[in-house]
């Protein structure tokens, strides 16, 4: 069985995925009046679940309207004890180091991962677990918030796969993680 963990995110074009305060409005600054599909869903396709951390969790629940999701969720968290009721059968909460996180998902048939969330991400490249990042760059300068990477012990090389531009605008880049 493959297996593959995968960022799909966007960010501005200082680096960030959320703004000083947490906000989010600038990733539809861009006008999609068609509602072209950027990969998405494909992705969904792709993998067998989503791992994301709690404040990403958090950000989704508060969208409103339906639960975007159709593949299990499984949230990262020390401190969150429950889901919502009507997502307890979509969700799943779990704590523990990446490491502990991909092999117990592994043991229950989860190979092909979304990671989702800031600091999951951060944690996941840190402990090198992640095989592929789908970056969308959003043409806007934020000066400041969440960045999508930090601190790594290690070097880790990418190859560039693919990119893609939508609406004239957006810039996909698609990377693979080199291994030796």
């Amino acid at each position: 069985m493959e297996k593959k963990n995968i960022v799909f995110i966007a960010k501005s074009l200082d680096g960030y995925i959320a703004g000083k305060n947490g906000e989010l409005d600038w990733l539809e600054s861009i006008p999609n009046p068609d509602n072209i599909e950027m990969g998405f869903t494909n992705l969904m396709q792709e993998i067998d679940a989503i791992v994301m951390g709690k404040t990403t969790f958090e950000v989704v629940c508060h969208f409103g309207g339906h639960w975007p999701y159709t593949k299990h969720v499984i949230v990262l968290s020390n401190s969150l004890k429950e889901v919502p009721e009507q997502l307890k059968q979509r969700v799943t909460i779990m704590k523990g180091s990446p490491q502990e996180i991909i092999s117990a998902l592994h043991k229950r048939g989860y190979f092909k991962l979304y990671i989702d969330g800031g600091r999951t991400v951060q944690e996941f490249l840190k402990a090198d677990l992640i095989d592929e990042l789908r970056i969308t760059t959003i043409p806007i300068l934020l000066g400041g918030g969440f960045p999508l990477f930090g601190d790594l012990d290690l070097r880790l090389e990418f190859e560039h796969i693919e990119s893609k531009v939508f609406l004239n605008q957006l810039v996909q880049n698609w990377y693979r993680r080199k291994r030796k």
